[in-house]
């Protein structure tokens, strides 16, 4: 469904992620196809803009919700941009990655990194710890933003 496009108005049907079942609502269909449509990370209050933008009625509360349960259920990212916020985005990895993330831009770029999970697991054990997760995001600025800053027009 093309962003801005409005979700039709069929009875909505269950499907199960993260042991929980959810509800496929029009507006968690406008919210799924707008992440899918968007190739950065994106705040809620991002989202919801592009969403109100296009015409898509959802409220703020509940695009949180859905981005939650999208997070919960391992259909999205989430991470936490430099300023703290919680940023989303449809990745086009299924396994476990990681992402370097522009400070300025927002691009994102998803990266594995085999030397960081030989470390983990390596300093887990030092420490005898078990069934360890752990995250991974590198900010910096991407290659456009460092031309723009190198040029004085960033």
């Amino acid at each position: 469904m093309p962003l801005g496009a409005k979700a039709d108005s069929t009875t909505p049907a269950p499907v199960t992620g993260g042991g929980k079942e959810q509800r496929v609502t029009k507006q968690r269909r406008a919210v799924s196809a707008a992440l899918d449509e968007l190739d950065d990370f994106v705040s809620t209050q991002e989202l919801y803009r592009i969403l109100q933008n296009q015409g898509v009625s959802v409220s703020l509360a509940t695009a949180y919700r859905i981005l939650q349960s999208l997070a919960d259920e391992g259909l999205v990212d989430v991470l936490r941009n430099g300023e703290g916020e919680a940023v989303y985005r449809r990745c086009a990895v299924t396994g476990h990655h990681h992402h370097l993330l522009c400070r300025n831009c927002g691009k994102a770029v998803e990266v594995e990194a085999p030397a960081v999970e030989t470390w983990a697991a390596r300093t887990a054990a030092e420490h005898g710890y078990t069934e360890v997760a752990h995250t991974v995001e590198i900010f910096g600025l991407c290659p456009d933003c460092t031309a723009l800053r190198a040029a004085g027009k960033l």
